[in-house]
């Protein structure tokens, strides 16, 4: 296995608390690390990450999460070329189109883990929720 994607549902399952998907992503996360398997998301994420979370926690707090997160999980690079075939293709959602063909770009990425796997349909990638990634993978 190469790399792993995680959505930012996943990261704000884990930020925000939210049950009861918050442990299979807490779960999901430490199997990663634990088997060290590279950690990715974009800054996209990053952004979606921090808009959402300061909805329920300070500004400060939200900061320094996303600090803690980065020791953990590295960030890819979209491109010019992502962008277009994220235009170009036929994913619903372009946010995610771009976080796919980013995570496809890089070439370190097989697997995306996030909790909406049907807005990943048209991705090459192998696409699971969190549960699906621990059954697939303990």
């Amino acid at each position: 296995m190469k790399g792993i994607f995680v959505d930012s549902d996943v990261i704000l399952d884990v930020l925000l608390e939210r049950e009861p998907f918050r442990e299979n992503a807490i779960l999901a996360i430490e199997k990663c690390l634990d088997q060290k398997l590279g950690l990715y998301f974009t800054s996209v994420i990053i952004a979606n990450i921090y808009f959402v979370a300061r909805k329920w926690h300070p500004d400060k707090v939200v900061r320094q999460k996303i600090k803690e997160l980065l020791t953990h999980i590295d960030i890819l690079n979209t491109d010019k070329n992502s962008v277009f075939l994220a235009l170009d293709s036929n994913f619903k959602d372009f946010k995610d189109a771009l976080q796919n063909y980013s995570a496809v770009a890089s070439g370190k990425i097989d697997t995306i883990i996030t909790r909406n796997i049907k807005d990943y349909k048209h991705s090459q990638l192998a696409v699971m929720t969190p549960e699906l990634f621990l059954k697939s993978y303990l």
